[in-house]
């Protein structure tokens, strides 16, 4: 089982990456961030938008210093038809990340996100810091694509803590606001420096008799 504070389990996969085939390490991107994506396969429906859309992002992956490391149950060969009919034509810029081969299941299995009865890997994300210690683990249900925002929210907050370890990120905390600093005198005192009027997407408010509901950045309606 994957823990967080725990080593991320090493591995070493078949790739494919800058229009070559090449084999990469978890252990080579040591002294880095690593963003760790499994998803169900090649040529699918949700995993097409996640996969080109971390593309889109790369530059933001790369100004924080992250390496992103995507992992399916596809060849490399597959992995090379896909981008050029696919995912080169969804995102503006290319795919610059390694794409991972896990035929066999292993490097999933490792991770938790394996599924021996359809004999796919799960729609996973691990945060591995420059250690190689696992910060975050998000599993979704695979009908059902990962934020991008959430992700980053994430990343920056992970980084955040990990230069200032003497402080905590609140529930909804975006880079730029208020951080608490944990001691002794704030015990039962949090209300003093922290409030739910700071939240902003999880701040949901009502509007047409309830049957709307909306905060800074979604909303959604009851459902009929």
């Amino acid at each position: 089982m994957i823990r967080i504070g725990q080593p991320a389990p090493d591995f070493t996969a078949p790739v494919y990456h800058n229009g070559g085939f090449s084999q990469v390490s978890l252990s080579s991107y040591r002294g880095k961030w690593v963003v760790l994506f499994f998803y169900p396969g090649d040529f699918t429906f949700v995993c097409a938008t996640e996969v080109s859309a971390a593309a889109e992002n790369q530059e933001a992956f790369e100004t924080l210093g992250v390496e992103v490391l995507t992992v399916s149950i596809d060849s490399p060969f597959v992995h090379k038809a896909w981008m050029e009919q696919e995912l080169h034509k969804m995102a503006t810029p290319k795919v610059k990340f390694p794409m991972a081969s896990d035929v066999s299941g292993k490097i999933g299995t490792l991770y938790g996100v394996y599924d021996e009865e359809q004999f796919l890997d799960h729609r996973g994300c691990f945060i591995v810091d420059p250690d190689g210690i696992v910060q975050s683990v998000l599993i979704n249900n695979p009908s059902v694509g990962r934020s991008y925002e959430e992700l980053f929210r994430l990343l920056t907050g992970l980084i955040h803590v990990r230069r200032n370890n003497n402080e905590a990120l609140p529930c909804d905390w975006m880079p730029g606001d208020k951080v608490l600093v944990p001691s002794a005198d704030m015990v039962g005192k949090i209300h003093g420096v922290w409030n739910t009027s700071n939240m902003s997407i999880g701040r949901f408010r009502s509007s047409e008799g309830g049957s709307i509901w909306s905060s800074d950045r979604m909303r959604f309606d009851k459902e009929k």
